[in-house]
């Protein structure tokens, strides 16, 4: 693992490396668990290296299993480096049954089809992608362990003085993209109460490493001498590595009914100082549009740190790779966040 006391990661192919590094934790875990992880929705930001994760914990356990990468592979290089990390792959369009049905069986199931961006004019896709496939997949696997991927967004604004929502709050999520993801948890614990389907449930809130992720986001407009948006004034950020190894632990503590659990850094962190924070490393002044509300999306994940241990990356050792990465034009996935967005729509 990267040292916390260096200030730079090189290039991709180091980042890569970091954001798959197992704690020894996983390592434990995926000893114990048994059989194949088959991971449906592998090709998009935390994917590859969540699958390559899963592969160096199992060599290092040796535990012999297969690591299966599914996806449609819209980016065609990913396969090969995915294969070059003596990972699977099967591309699949998961929304076609028959497809659904080819895949191989698996004990272990990790879950992360999804549709956020593009939500807004495409309401249908994202109900059918977040909702529906939730049962197509919890009724194809239902003797599997899956881990589902959901979001914070689905408790909708709390009060920043409160802490962040808790894992039994009520949930009130705003908007459609929220609202459809909700509608995934549902149909999962439908499938974990009456077919007896062990299920985790992943609330991620927000993961974040060198090429996106919030605080990227307002690294850039610092450096670019653009203003910073304080409507959503807080904010959680986890390193993907830890939310990646969380991830992979909850596959032990799936159940019926669902093992639900908050994935997200342990403060509540000030868009103003995130800001405040890039402009001295940067030797520029911060600028900010609007001013900060009394509430925002926020997890309280103390559950996530009681079953998996806390976070092995702190803010400040995401802020310094990051500002690095900003200043020497490093690669980025060019995906706005929109962390700013209070109405929930994308």
């Amino acid at each position: 693992m990267l040292s916390r006391s260096e200030n730079s990661i090189a290039d991709v192919a180091a980042l890569e490396l970091a954001l798959s590094e197992p704690s020894e934790s996983t390592v434990r875990a995926l000893a114990t668990l048994p059989g194949d992880i088959l991971i449906l929705g592998c090709g998009g930001k935390m994917g590859p290296t969540l699958a390559r994760m899963a592969k160096r914990a199992s060599d290092a356990a040796g535990t012999p299993r297969r690591i299966i990468a599914v996806s449609r592979f819209s980016s065609t290089n990913l396969p090969q480096r995915l294969n070059s990390w003596d990972i699977e792959t099967i591309s699949c369009d998961l929304l076609d049954p028959a497809a659904l049905a080819k895949l191989p069986d698996a004990p272990n199931i990790v879950y992360m089809a999804g549709m956020k961006f593009g939500t807004t004019g495409q309401q249908s896709l994202t109900w059918a992608m977040n909702s529906f496939l939730p049962g197509l997949v919890a009724d194809r696997f239902r003797h599997s362990r899956i881990a589902a991927f959901s979001t914070g967004n689905v408790y909708g604004l709390t009060p920043v003085a409160r802490g962040g929502s808790q894992e039994s709050d009520e949930l009130n999520p705003a908007g459609e993209y929220a609202m459809s993801c909700l509608g995934r948890e549902r149909i999962f614990e439908h499938f974990s109460r009456t077919a007896n389907v062990k299920t985790s449930i992943l609330r991620l809130n927000y993961a974040s490493e060198l090429r996106y992720g919030v605080l990227v986001d307002i690294a850039q407009r610092v450096h670019a001498g653009q203003p910073v948006p304080l409507s959503m004034g807080y904010l959680n950020a986890i390193w993907q590595a830890d939310a990646n190894n969380m991830s992979l632990q909850s596959l032990l503590h799936a159940a019926s009914p669902s093992f639900i659990v908050n994935i997200a850094g342990p403060e509540t962190l000030s868009v103003r100082r995130i800001a405040g924070d890039f402009a001295q490393r940067f030797n520029k002044k911060a600028q900010f549009d609007g001013t900060e509300a009394p509430d925002a999306l926020l997890s309280n994940a103390q559950k996530a740190f009681q079953f998996f241990g806390r976070p092995r990356v702190s803010y400040e050792q995401m802020t310094n790779w990051i500002a690095d990465w900003v200043e020497r034009g490093g690669e980025t996935l060019s995906k706005p966040t929109h962390f700013e967005n209070r109405a929930g729509t994308f």
